[in-house]
């Protein structure tokens, strides 16, 4: 039922303040925003994104909780969508997406009421979301073992001469393009 209504709201709202800024200020101004935030929102977020996708790798190879660099880098995609969209409403909410403090009060906002059931890490599961230092069910990075499965294929019976001359024949006529 949410996504029905910003799906309706949100168009009558960009609607509406296209109308009034256009009016207040004239057609050519008004596009000539949009287009800036355009711009100037695509290079936001592809500087802030290669930052946040460095946090991401950085909280991997360091084994650190990765949530809230992904979370960053969500909420900066979402800004992207929102800033690549023609509209002053969807500016403004992408542009405060861009803004860290907002993204950090909106990752403690949502993070408060969405519950981790479990987990996997390295093929163990835990019930409970572990959020500071390294879990007991976690290797460690400098460790010697390397996990692996393997399976026994048996050899395939050799093909007898016969069929090896067989197969080494084409069975059509060149077509120029390849030497046979």
């Amino acid at each position: 039922m949410w996504l029905l209504l910003a799906f309706v709201a949100v168009p009558m709202i960009e609607i509406a303040l296209f109308i009034s800024v256009g009016g207040a200020i004239g057609l050519w101004p008004t596009l000539a925003i949009v287009l800036l935030t355009a711009i100037l929102g695509t290079h936001l977020v592809r500087s802030q994104g290669l930052a946040a996708l460095g946090n991401v790798q950085r909280s991997f190879n360091e084994l650190d909780d990765p949530t809230e660099p992904l979370a960053h880098g969500a909420m900066i995609l979402i800004a992207g969508v929102l800033l690549l969209t023609p509209g002053f409403f969807t500016d403004a909410v992408g542009f405060a997406l861009l803004t860290p403090v907002f993204r950090t009060a909106m990752f403690h906002y949502f993070r408060k009421r969405v519950r981790v059931q479990s987990f996997s890490m390295g093929g163990t599961q835990s019930s409970a979301f572990h959020t500071g230092g390294h879990s007991s069910t976690a290797r460690r990075a400098d460790s010697d073992v390397i996990d692996g499965e393997f399976s026994e294929v048996d050899p395939s019976p050799k093909p007898d001469s016969e069929q090896i001359d067989a197969v080494k024949k084409p069975t059509h006529t060149s077509s120029g393009w390849t030497k046979h």
